[in-house]
């Protein structure tokens, strides 16, 4: 009988741990493939920026169409073909669609506090679906100030726009926000 109950378990125990790996395994491979899609994208951010600054072009809203909005459109279609949720979270947000939820807060508040933390991985849930959270810091740079610095110094369109702006006295080196995803563990 004793040897009837190991074999059993030397069979089941294998089986029972072999999903959890393979979901692991997924979830890292999506972590990863977030983690990669983040860099470039800040790359990318900071690119378009520093091109701007550089090209002496008034800060309106044909410059954010060619500076931000790329980033953001970006993270969108990444989003979609890789069955994430993205989006840029902030606690001094201009659109108000990217404040930041309590969970970000609390990790914002990391990013705050510890300048060389660039990016915070999370084991959580959203909406009941448990998941990863990749949070990648959003440094200001002196390009950024062109419509992030001083309050008085913003651009028409921003203060025409985001009447409940928040996103404004920056300072290069500071938090601006993070990026965002959620990768769903596999069902």
């Amino acid at each position: 009988m004793r040897l009837h109950v190991r074999l059993a378990l030397c069979c089941l125990v294998p089986a029972l741990f072999a999903v959890p790996r393979v979901a692991r395994a997924q979830s890292g491979e999506g972590l990863a493939k977030a983690v990669s899609e983040m860099e470039r994208l800040d790359a990318m951010r900071s690119g378009l920026a520093a091109t701007f600054a550089q090209s002496g072009a008034p800060a309106d809203l044909a410059a954010f169409g060619r500076v931000c909005k790329p980033v953001g459109m970006g993270m969108q279609q990444a989003a979609a073909a890789n069955g994430w949720t993205a989006r840029q979270v902030a606690v001094k947000f201009r659109n108000p669609a990217n404040e930041a939820d309590a969970e970000a807060v609390a990790q914002l508040e990391r990013f705050a506090t510890d300048s060389l933390l660039r990016a915070l991985i999370l084991n959580t849930s959203q909406n009941g679906q448990p998941g990863v959270r990749y949070l990648r810091r959003i440094t200001v740079e002196s390009s950024c100030l062109l419509c992030h610095g001083e309050r008085a110094s913003r651009p028409a369109f921003v203060t025409a726009n985001y009447p409940q702006d928040r996103a404004f006295d920056f300072r290069v080196g500071d938090l601006r926000g993070a990026y965002s995803v959620f990768i769903p563990s596999p069902r």
